[in-house]
């Protein structure tokens, strides 16, 4: 009757350990898109190794596959992978200081004469890019340009944008370094059912 107790006991703690929980953000019904969603994190370090041009494709596929407001698709996109290029921009923009070890980065920008809310369809591309690169087994993190004029023209100069064109972010991505773990952002307390209580 004990080893029958025991093994019940096991059992319930096994099954509690392994339920999904929203405020863990652990899996959800083995749900690959959740998965990718909750494991998402922002990353800092790279290995020095530059990755691979299929990998960079499928992340542009990614961001161009947002949603976007009348479907007007204002996005452009600038891979850049010149050392000399990515180390300026390290040393002038305030927050991309790791675009000194990656290899490569993502400018997310948008063509201000086809939207006027061109930085509502970047920021969904730019999250998609993110998530791609998360799936792809990469490491990537969101370094803002828009809306600080200063940072904006560093990117500008860098990058040699025609005027109508604005950059939102810098992506440096990579291999990771490091093991990095998601935050956990879930909080009840956040989400409210027909008004604010």
């Amino acid at each position: 009757m004990r080893k029958f107790f025991l093994l019940s006991l096991f059992v319930a703690t096994l099954f509690v350990a392994c339920s999904p929980s929203p405020q863990s953000e652990k899996t959800t019904a083995a749900n690959a898109a959740l998965d990718n969603i909750f494991a998402r994190k922002s990353v800092r370090t790279y290995l020095d190794k530059g990755v691979e041009k299929e990998k960079i494709d499928w992340m542009l596929r990614a961001g161009m596959a947002a949603p976007t407001g009348r479907d007007l698709r204002p996005w452009e996109f600038v891979v850049i992978s010149d050392r000399a290029t990515l180390d300026s921009m390290a040393t002038a923009l305030p927050y991309a200081k790791m675009l000194k070890q990656a290899r490569q980065a993502i400018v997310v920008c948008g063509d201000s004469t086809r939207s006027s809310y061109w930085y509502l369809d970047c920021s969904a591309a730019t999250q998609n890019i993110l998530l791609a690169a998360e799936s792809l087994g990469l490491g990537a993190v969101w370094t803002a340009a828009y809306p600080y004029e200063d940072r904006m023209e560093v990117v500008r100069r860098f990058t040699n944008m025609p005027e109508n064109v604005l950059p939102l972010c810098v992506i440096p991505f990579g291999y990771p370094a490091t093991n990095e773990q998601p935050k956990q952002k879930f909080d009840e307390k956040k989400i409210h059912y027909e008004k604010f209580q």
